[in-house]
């Protein structure tokens, strides 16, 4: 079913709309599909080098938004559509749930939703998860634009500016350099959460 999807979704990043398809794959992979919107990002930019910004823009915005419906998910509607969602990818949503109710702590989600932004964890398993648990809205957004962005911006970028060979060093180091990212913007967030923290108290 999997290579199935992805298949298709390689096909589409050929099609005269397909920075409209990329915006919705971004917008529902948030929150529900399974397949990230790299495979339609990196053909797109190999075909339309000099649109890479464009690109990751697009993406961008429609993972952000797609997020933000993840969350409203999770807030309003676990119990109906969140527990459905973790169930399609087999996970058991009492044993999450449960885990961040006790576990939880804003620096903890935090750097969960940073990693999960930036890596092939299922990213649409904290933005429900975020909503049910009632994290903070703006902090949410802020790392999820910080993380979802710069993944995609430096793929973009990468393809645009170095072409047919950076696609398959990303194919192969991706998680190495999300990794590296991760932690690069975990102690960013945190340094950020400190300093409000201070300055508002």
């Amino acid at each position: 079913m999997f290579k199935e999807l992805y298949l298709k979704s390689i096909k589409l990043a050929g099609h005269k709309n397909s920075k409209s398809f990329l915006g919705f794959f971004s917008f529902i992979e948030s929150f529900i599909f399974p397949i990230p919107p790299d495979v339609i990002i990196i053909p797109m930019t190999i075909a339309k080098r000099n649109e890479w910004f464009k690109i990751a823009l697009i993406a961008t915005l429609g993972s952000v938004l797609g997020a933000c419906f993840g969350y409203f998910i999770g807030y309003v509607f676990f119990n109906e559509i969140g527990v459905k969602i973790f169930e399609f990818y087999g996970v058991d949503p009492l044993f999450w749930k449960n885990k961040v109710s006790s576990d939880g702590g804003v620096i903890a989600w935090m750097t969960l939703l940073a990693i999960a932004g930036f890596s092939p964890i299922p990213f649409k398993l904290l933005t429900i998860t975020s909503g049910f648990v009632h994290f903070n809205f703006l902090y949410f957004i802020v790392i999820s634009l910080l993380t979802r962005g710069s993944r995609f911006f430096l793929i973009s970028f990468l393809i645009g500016n170095f072409g047919q060979t950076m696609k398959l060093l990303i194919e192969k180091k991706l998680l190495k350099v999300s990794l590296i990212f991760s932690i690069t913007l975990i102690i960013f967030v945190y340094l950020i959460y400190k300093f409000l923290n201070n300055f508002i108290t």
